[in-house]
């Protein structure tokens, strides 16, 4: 395992470092899909990497996990391969963000790397193709059609936004319009009202804005005879205290089941990397190690307004087991990883899940679900 990290880190100061940002995620995307199609790999990766402790079972979402980390979305925005980025050691990955209709996002480059501060910036704009193909893919890997091969699912979300040429006006329809197409093939649907890369979009987060946009969707997936799929909410980091108040009696009233905390934040701050770079990567949301305690303080809020009445998604900054287990005291029942799986490697996940077995049985625990909110 030591070697493994000792090789990424090697590729990522002498490749992918090289790469500009999107061109490296292609690249590494690309390998691991291309290990998942090999015989045999998918099951020994996921022999050796998944989560098999049994003291980081978790019952979230009306499933069964293995542990509680999983994958954020923004990594497989089209749902190509969740199974394989499942095969790593995750524990359920989120697709997308999908709008309902096809869209390029904004022009490139739109994705950047601060190293020293083991922070990204993106303003990719929901780029995607849309959710009808997002779900035509989820669909084929249990129905066995459109190439698809039999393999050991993991468990999906499909993270939903707003197609950027849509006014805010009919910003519920469009929604609806995806939940209706991933209805049948997510394991539970996240409203993306938080990314600052849509024109608007975080208007949505406000009460009164939200509130027909869930009914919405909640109506969308009752007319797909899902309506007990699971369904949240991703806020931003950068809410007032409030407005975070607000969501969260707003998601307990309407029976939401969930909610994200938290997306990336418009905010800089205290970065380690010169201003110059800084300034380069211009506008977008900041995802990595400095959004930690705003999305530390967006958890900590919810949790102390809606107690265990809602499952708590943690993300934002989580790297270390150390991260992750403030998290699970702070309230969160499952965790989410993006840049901490850029930086840290595909050995991440494992990494996180061995560490998280060892401070449960440390502090006394029986399993991680008791832990919750214990800080």
């Amino acid at each position: 395992m030591i070697a493994a990290m000792a090789i990424y880190k090697l590729l990522f100061s002498a490749v992918f470092r090289r790469m500009p940002a999107e061109l490296a995620h292609r690249v590494g995307f690309a390998l691991i899909r291309g290990a998942g199609v090999v015989p045999g790999v998918s099951w020994l990766l996921r022999r050796w990497l998944a989560p098999r402790d049994p003291v980081l079972r978790v019952h979230a979402l009306g499933h069964d996990l293995p542990g509680p980390l999983g994958l954020a979305a923004g990594f497989d925005k089209d749902a190509v391969a969740p199974d394989a980025l499942g095969a790593l050691g995750f524990a359920f990955v989120e697709v997308g963000t999908v709008t309902a209709q096809p869209q390029p996002g904004n022009p490139v480059p739109r994705l950047f790397r601060l190293p020293a501060d083991r922070a990204l910036v993106n303003r990719m704009g929901f780029n995607n193709r849309g959710a009808a193909a997002a779900a035509t893919r989820l669909m084929a890997r249990t129905a066995g059609v459109a190439g698809a091969r039999p393999c050991s699912r993991v468990l999906v979300g499909a993270n939903i936004g707003k197609t950027k040429t849509v006014p805010e006006s009919g910003a519920g329809a469009d929604y609806a319009a995806s939940a209706r197409l991933l209805a049948r093939a997510a394991d539970y649907l996240v409203i993306n009202v938080s990314s600052p890369n849509t024109p608007g979009l975080r208007n949505l987060q406000a009460a009164d804005e939200l509130r027909p946009l869930i009914a919405a969707v909640q109506a969308a997936l009752r007319a797909a005879g899902r309506p007990r799929l699971p369904l949240l909410v991703k806020i931003a980091p950068d809410l007032a205290d409030e407005d975070i108040d607000a969501i969260a009696d707003l998601a307990v009233e309407l029976g939401l089941d969930g909610i994200i905390a938290t997306n990336t934040t418009i905010s800089r701050p205290q970065l380690r990397s010169k201003p110059a770079e800084v300034a380069a990567a211009g506008a977008g949301g900041l995802s990595g190690a400095p959004l930690k305690p705003l999305a530390l303080h967006v958890l900590r809020r919810l949790r102390a307004r809606a107690g265990d009445r809602l499952v708590l998604i943690a993300g934002g900054g989580i790297e270390t087991a150390d991260d992750a287990w403030e998290r699970i005291e702070a309230g969160a029942t499952l965790l989410q990883g993006y840049a901490g799986f850029i930086y840290g490697g595909p050995l991440w996940p494992r990494r996180i899940h061995r560490d998280l077995a060892r401070r449960v049985r440390d502090k006394g625990f029986p399993s991680i679900g008791h832990a919750v909110g214990k800080g």
